[in-house]
């Protein structure tokens, strides 16, 4: 049986840092790899840190050709919705994401891994984040509500035995930034219609409007997800790192459409206090798969 890296799971930690790095030369894409792959030693654990490492998934196939889920690609072009709305495709090579109950011990792991990499791949995003009120994010509402427990996320969020990449998850990372006055200068009960779900207890609305975001991301309708999202930034410059986990990218790439307005022409009402700055997909293989490019 296939073993799905643990930090895809880890919750509870407080202090977060994402790491997206760009390979300097192709030809070396086997030592990149195993660099990253490994920083799965035992020496991470002593630390309290937590990893989950992604390829792009077309260099991922050039490194396991047969541990690649079919048909998965990067993020390579913008989504282009409605009223001039666009999503940027930010594509790198791979990601780091760290995550461990305080931030220090992820800073210097983070320095860690820049340094083993140097002369292979830049640095060429980092967004540290950290947990806000337990599970809300910085426009005041819970996040997550919609996850499976535990024990059912792994059937959201891992492929199945069988399949190439078994074991493995499809990973959306996306950067949103907040228009805080804009947001703020709502009223509860208006914030209330954008989300579709009440603030203080999340509990969905029965009336919700077409385009809160809650129907334009309806799980019954795209498929289910598991969501790992985390607040970043600084008290004038803000907002939420999605980071989405999924056994198709299909049921991904549909929500973001239809957030868009792709799919039925209602935008997501959340869009217009919201702005997407960065856009990846990642594939996050197996432990057994990790170990095969050391």
């Amino acid at each position: 049986m296939d073993t799905p890296q643990s930090g895809i799971f880890a919750l509870g930690t407080s202090s977060h840092a994402y790491l997206e790095f760009d390979l300097l030369d192709d030809g070396k894409r086997a030592q990149f790899a195993a660099t990253i792959a490994a920083i799965r030693e035992p020496r991470t654990t002593t630390g309290g840190v937590n990893f989950v490492i992604g390829f792009r998934p077309e260099l991922w196939r050039k490194l396991l050709p047969d541990a690649a889920p079919e048909g998965l690609a990067g993020f390579n072009e913008p989504i282009r919705g409605t009223e001039g709305f666009a999503m940027p495709a930010t594509q790198h090579d791979a990601l780091v994401w760290l995550s461990g109950s305080a931030y220090d011990v992820v800073f210097d792991m983070a320095k860690s891994m820049v340094r083993d990499l140097a002369g292979l791949a830049a640095l060429a995003q980092e967004t540290s984040s950290w947990s806000y009120r337990h599970d809300r994010d910085l426009t005041g509402f819970i996040d997550g509500s919609e996850n499976s427990t535990l024990m059912d996320a792994p059937a959201d969020a891992l492929l199945a035995e069988g399949v190439a990449g078994a074991g493995g998850s499809v990973l959306l990372l996306q950067k949103w930034k907040h228009d805080v006055s804009a947001w703020e200068a709502l009223p509860v009960e208006q914030q209330e219609q954008v989300i579709g779900r009440t603030k203080a207890d999340s509990v969905e609305l029965q009336n919700k409007p077409e385009d809160s975001h809650v129907a334009r991301t309806d799980q019954d309708a795209f498929g289910k997800i598991f969501r790992r999202n985390m607040p970043y930034g600084t008290v004038g410059d803000h907002g939420t790192m999605f980071v989405g986990f999924s056994t198709e990218q299909s049921r991904l790439s549909k929500m973001l459409e239809s957030m868009a307005g792709l799919v039925n022409g209602k935008r997501d009402a959340l869009t217009r206090y919201t702005e997407p700055l960065t856009g990846a997909y990642y594939f996050v293989p197996s432990v057994e798969s990790l170990r095969r490019v050391r």
